[in-house]
């Protein structure tokens, strides 16, 4: 294929509105850098966090609070989650394996457990007042057929931050669905717990990153499309946003900044994935794109009897077309340093002069101070 492509090589600037400022620069290269002076307009009030009138931001965790490790999907054990556990108690909270971790016995072969235990382990967590949060263990597959068992009443009376990614994109969907409690899109707790994935993990989850300001230098962002919008930052793993269309849990992409990524899928998978969001009208509404960092981006598999696209030619093919801000490689999901979403918190984005930015100034209606989360330096744009 000869079609020019926009392909960008840049250095980006994640800017959190955290404390989360002393993160080490030795992981992936990542180093902090001062906050842009036209970031840090419209500081929040102590005590101040963002909503909309139909959204419930769950309370922010203080030293001492218990946070659980649920087992909604494929089976883990306490050995695997050890580095989680360690990380979260220097923190100063307290870590309780849930139930089914303590006792797993791989007897549900890819389930942690049957569906009704792990759907009344994740009701009793939720029930309990003295847990503050759940972190679930392991993403794999599973959490799509507990989601009619849940007791969505239970949920919304006791909001709680809820953390995961991959297969726990759909549990966090069905609680935003359901409940309106924003779910927070970052580790799970057998993942990779370096120093930017728990400083930005803990920036969120005590609302931290509600009040102070900073940012780090995260490598190689692509734009897509230029442009600025505002919306609602929505989104997580495509193959289980796929899978939750026509559901009651399907996601709710309307005037949203949408974060999508995956992982080992084929471009044709890829393709395929976006173009049922894209006939299903998801995009329709959507202000802007955010892609994280796709597996094999650029190679090229066979496709008989021809060669097939690359993940990199997909994306273009179809939305340097629909106009809207997009960018790509931003660090969530499948990666070893990644950035905990709020999903539900709103946000903007700016894809100006070369540049990619989200950051906290906006005009009404949305005239509250918001999340910043991300600000990157000039690009240099090459051809393919």
């Amino acid at each position: 294929m000869n079609n020019r492509r926009d392909f960008v090589k840049t250095i980006a600037t994640a800017a959190f509105l955290g404390a989360a400022g002393r993160l080490y620069a030795a992981d992936n290269n990542l180093a902090t850098t001062a906050l842009p002076s036209e970031l840090s307009a419209h500081p929040l009030q102590a005590g101040e966090v963002p909503f909309m009138s139909n959204r419930i931001v769950p309370a922010g965790l203080k030293k001492g609070d218990t946070i659980a490790i649920a087992s909604p999907a494929s089976p883990i054990s306490s050995w695997n989650v050890r580095e989680s556990v360690s990380a979260l108690e220097k923190l100063g909270y307290k870590v309780e394996l849930g139930k089914i971790i303590k006792h797993q016995n791989n007897s549900n072969r890819y389930l942690a457990a049957s569906d009704d235990e792990r759907a009344e382990e994740l009701m009793e967590l939720f029930a309990r007042k003295d847990v503050k949060a759940i972190i679930t263990g392991r993403g794999g597959y599973g959490v799509m057929r507990i989601l009619p068992k849940l007791d969505y009443d239970v949920i919304k009376a006791n909001p709680k931050i809820v953390i995961g990614f991959s297969d726990i994109t759909a549990l966090l969907l069905a609680i935003y669905a359901k409940t309106g409690i924003v779910a927070y899109h970052g580790p799970v707790a057998s993942t990779s717990f370096n120093a930017f994935t728990i400083e930005n993990l803990n920036a969120v989850i005590a609302n931290e990153a509600y009040k102070n300001n900073f940012s780090i230098n995260i490598p190689e962002m692509r734009t897509i499309n230029k442009g600025s919008a505002e919306g609602i930052v929505q989104g997580g793993n495509l193959r289980m946003i796929a899978s939750t269309m026509g559901t009651p849990y399907e996601i709710d992409t309307t005037n949203s900044i949408l974060f999508l990524e995956d992982v080992s899928e084929h471009a044709y998978e890829v393709d395929r994935m976006l173009t049922q969001l894209i006939i299903a009208g998801k995009f329709d509404t959507c202000k802007a794109v955010v892609f994280g960092k796709f597996k094999n981006l650029n190679t090229r598999k066979s496709f008989y009897p021809n060669r097939g696209l690359t993940i990199m030619e997909v994306i273009n093919e179809l939305f340097v077309p629909m106009k809207i801000p997009c960018v790509l490689e931003f660090p969530f999901g499948h990666v070893t340093s990644k950035v905990t979403l709020p999903l539900g918190i709103r946000a903007s984005i700016a894809v100006i002069r070369s540049s990619f930015r989200i950051f906290s100034r906006l005009a009404k209606p949305f005239s509250r101070p918001y999340w910043i989360i991300a600000k990157s330096a000039d690009i240099t744009n090459t051809m393919m």
